[in-house]
């Protein structure tokens, strides 16, 4: 098993993981930041570039030429939600493989066996789904898997400002890269860049789970969290084993007053009515 990290800047590439996850500019969404391709040169890992944004007619010839540059580069992969990534793939000569990551949808190893069957090598598995489902994906498929295990989780993502069209509205003036909002008493971040994206109010606690999946690949994802904590918590996620467990739960939680489990142990609350 192997650990990636989501960084929030160039800094943290350098932590002790296997490698990194980074988003690139104009064709990337739900990113602590976003990198140059340039930036690739200098890490020395496994890289993952995620180019998850939902796709426009507009982005196209940014997004082939996009693929195209990144085979001068040593990535592992390109994850993917827009299936013009795909498509794209099987006219272009891309020597690197891709991920599957449509994030509240990849959560059945049907059609994750479906995807493999394509040439789709990789999935990023669902948070949305229970931790015995989640076996169950790795016992039926021969996909390479990924799940993150740790860090605020996005809920949804929208193409309207829904930040920037209450200021304009109210006449508000506020500059903040990061708002929040309050709802039932709980507190959401939500960023409003080139979409808006609401994130949970919690930070996900994998690290448990972390013994128990057998999966390839886990994610940290460092967004919201500061740089010292983060790699604080990278350590406790590279140095947990069976006799230490309590111990390192301990750790974790005494760096931060809001982690959960989201859905490992309980079915998602929301139903089709």
């Amino acid at each position: 098993m192997k650990t990636l990290i989501i960084p929030s800047n160039l800094k943290q590439v350098k932590l002790n993981c296997d490698g990194v996850i980074i988003g690139i500019k104009g064709l990337s969404i739900n990113m602590p930041t976003y990198f140059e391709l340039e930036d690739l040169k200098n890490i020395n890992k496994e890289i993952f570039v995620c180019l998850n944004k939902n796709m426009h007619n507009e982005d196209i010839a940014l997004l082939k030429d996009t693929l195209i540059k990144l085979n001068d580069y040593n990535i592992k992969g390109v994850i993917f939600y827009d299936l013009a990534i795909p498509n794209l793939a099987k006219k272009l000569n891309l020597n690197y493989d891709l991920v599957w990551s449509q994030e509240h949808m990849t959560n059945n190893y049907y059609t994750i066996n479906f995807w493999y069957e394509q040439g789709i090598k990789y999935t990023w598995v669902s948070n949305d789904i229970t931790l015995r489902e989640m076996q169950e994906i790795k016992e039926n498929t021969k996909a390479k898997l990924m799940v993150t295990l740790f860090g605020y989780l996005p809920i949804f993502a929208s193409q309207r400002h829904l930040v920037k069209n209450y200021l304009k509205t109210f006449n508000l003036s506020d500059n903040s890269k990061i708002n929040y909002m309050e709802k039932e008493g709980k507190t959401y971040p939500l960023i409003d860049d080139e979409h808006t994206v609401v994130y949970t109010d919690f930070v996900l606690n994998g690290l448990k789970e972390k013994l128990i999946l057998n999966y390839d690949y886990i994610v940290l994802n460092s967004f919201l969290i500061e740089d010292d904590k983060f790699k604080k918590v990278l350590n406790i996620f590279n140095s947990v084993n069976e006799e230490n467990i309590d111990k390192k739960e301990e750790e974790l939680n005494e760096l931060f007053d809001n982690l959960k489990k989201g859905f490992f142990y309980n079915e998602t609350v929301y139903k089709v009515k």
